[in-house]
């Protein structure tokens, strides 16, 4: 199944980001309720990686206020022998 990097980004003040990160974890989602957060750090986002059909499932999986600002990328593996070939056919 694919994998999907989610960052989703909140405001930095301080009760915008309670709110925001109240509201992730309200959703009862897994997937949200497992999240990582850096607002500690000065960077407020929430960081999951879920195994979903596709990116719009994983876009569902953010609550509607926050999904025009979130990041979806699908990510992959590589393995030496792909890249090696790869490398081969173009050189």
């Amino acid at each position: 199944m694919p994998r999907y990097y989610i960052e989703i980004p909140h405001e930095s003040e301080k009760i915008a980001c309670a709110r925001a990160v109240h509201e992730l974890l309200k959703t009862g989602s897994h997937f949200l309720t497992n999240a990582d957060f850096s607002c500690n750090d000065g960077d407020h986002k929430a960081r999951i990686i879920v195994e979903v059909e596709s990116k719009e499932a994983a876009r569902a999986i953010i609550p509607p206020e926050y999904r025009h600002n979130a990041k979806i990328v699908q990510l992959n593996k590589f393995t030496v022998e792909e890249m090696e070939d790869f490398l081969n056919q173009h050189t």
